[in-house]
Parts: C-alpha cells; structure tokens; sequence
C-alpha cells in the first residue's frame, strides 16, 4: 500500500469518526470542504500558532490542551463505572500539577528554549491521551521517587491521608445528623 492510499485511508477513517458529531456535518455543508480535511486544517493551524508563538498565545493553547483535552475524559471517567479510567487521569492531574509548578520556577530558563509551547502540547497529549498512558509511566518513573524522596516515606503519607480522611468523615457525619460543635 503507497503512502497516498495510506493517507487516504486515514481521513477516510478519521472521516467516519467525525459523523458521530452532526454539528461538524452542517458545518461542513456550509464551509464546502469534507469534515475530516476542516479538522485536519484546524488542528495543523493550531499547532502553527503554538510553533510561532505569537503575543504569548503558544503559552494559552498549551495550557488549553492541558486542561480541555484531559478534563473532558476526566469527566467521562467519572461517569464510567469502572475504575481503570479515574486512576489514568487522577495519575494524569498529579503529574500535570508536578509539572506545573517545576514550569512555574523555571520560567526563566524555559523563555531561552526555542518551540517550548510546542514540546510542551506534544507532552501533554502524550500524558493525557488514554491511547498512550504516559502519566502512568512518567508517575512511575519521575513523580513518584521525587515525592517519595521529599515528603518522606510512603507509609507516612498514607497515614496522615488516612487521619485526615476520619476527620473529613467525622466532620461531615456530625454536619448530616445536626449536631452542633
């Protein structure tokens, strides 16, 4: 199979994926280009934005990625009866939060590296895109011995999140059955 046939098979697919949202087909109708070329051309302008940087926008649409994209699983997960899906973007929203704040103390470092927004979107999917299960992995490898090694041992975090955890109850059961402080 050529690369054209394989390209066209992608949008092909991608294309078919798209008829599950009917707003994109009256677009479509009304733009003239097929759905799965729209999204394309819009994900490509995207990520052109984010790779030129214009007045700080790398910097916004990195972060909407950030945020819009895992938060919108996140809520599908808590919808979802099973658990595999809430500890993928619970493991996801601490790795992004880890993160966040080593960003926040280097900014000074990272204005000097050239398409930082750009690496950054590309990470961020990479970590919140349940197809690739990188915050599983970067948890494990990265956060977790940093954690580890700077709050102390990990018996000791369960137990004060345990303490804190009865308090939490013991407040809420005396706030549901009226009892006064």
């Amino acid at each position: 199979m050529s690369y054209q046939d394989q390209i066209y098979a992608f949008v092909g697919k991608l294309d078919k994926e798209l008829d599950n949202y009917p707003v994109l087909d009256k677009l479509a109708k009304q733009v003239g280009i097929p759905k799965a070329y729209g999204a394309l051309g819009a994900v490509g302008f995207y990520f052109f934005l984010i790779f030129l940087n214009f007045g700080g926008i790398g910097e916004l649409l990195a972060n909407l990625a950030g945020f819009v994209i895992p938060g919108y699983y996140s809520l599908l997960a808590l919808e979802s009866p099973g658990t595999a899906d809430d500890t993928q973007y619970l493991t996801y929203w601490v790795v992004f939060a880890f993160f966040s704040v080593l960003e926040f103390w280097s900014r000074a470092i990272l204005y000097w590296i050239p398409f930082y927004w750009f690496f950054k979107v590309i990470f961020v999917l990479y970590l919140g895109l349940p197809q690739f299960q990188g915050a599983k992995l970067v948890y494990k490898t990265v956060v977790k011995p940093v954690s580890v090694k700077l709050v102390g041992a990990t018996p000791k975090l369960a137990s004060v999140a345990s303490a804190l955890k009865e308090k939490a109850e013991a407040a809420a059961s005396a706030t549901t059955t009226g009892a006064e402080y």
